[in-house]
């Protein structure tokens, strides 16, 4: 489990009964992130690879792989990972990273989805779990989910309305890839 910050989404997954799989580490890029807490209440063993110790990115992905390897982690799931893995990591972990993101995806690919759907007047947004690859935010769509952008929606209470579908969705898909349920070749995902 990859984090960078509060990990809402990481504790919807520590609370989901029927997730499938154990999360066997959760890795994070700063010492601060809340994240770490959240681990450390479950009984999760944590550690934090700084992206700044490293000389670039593909050295930081190495290092994010190597203690996921060292975990035995099996599949990285990012909740709420704000960094951009080399494609050294996406190679280790081909079709076996997973990502949420709070946009209907292609739509507001990026670090500021919310804002730019409320910008662009979208009636409708949403939420889509995705197989990660080489580019932001664009990997084989696996689920969505809509929410609807209400009159005098800010982005705090739309974000609000999103993370509570993230919070549903993920574990949902997640459980699912971990029971064999989820396949994907090339960009097509099959549910089984």
């Amino acid at each position: 489990m990859l984090a960078s910050g509060s990990g809402t989404n990481l504790q919807a997954l520590i609370d989901e009964p029927d997730l499938g799989a154990e999360i066997s580490v959760v890795i994070t890029d700063r010492a601060d992130a809340s994240a770490l807490d959240r681990a450390g209440a479950a009984g999760i063993p944590h550690a934090v690879v700084p992206y700044g110790d490293h000389a670039d990115r593909d050295a930081f992905s190495r290092a994010v792989v190597d203690v996921a390897e060292e975990s035995g982690a099996e599949t990285l799931v990012l909740a709420g990972f704000m960094r951009i893995l080399a494609p050294s990591a996406i190679d280790a972990y081909r079709n076996r990273i997973l990502n949420v993101h709070p946009s209907l995806l292609p739509a507001f690919p990026g670090a500021h989805a919310v804002a730019q759907a409320l910008a662009y007047g979208v009636k409708v947004t949403g939420v889509t779990v995705h197989f990660v690859d080489e580019e932001v935010d664009h990997g084989p769509i696996i689920a969505q989910r809509p929410v609807a952008v209400l009159p005098g929606d800010t982005e705090e209470l739309l974000h609000a309305r999103i993370q509570s579908e993230e919070h549903s969705i993920y574990p949902e898909t997640v459980a699912a890839f971990a029971r064999g349920e989820i396949s994907v070749s090339g960009r097509e995902v099959v549910w089984r």
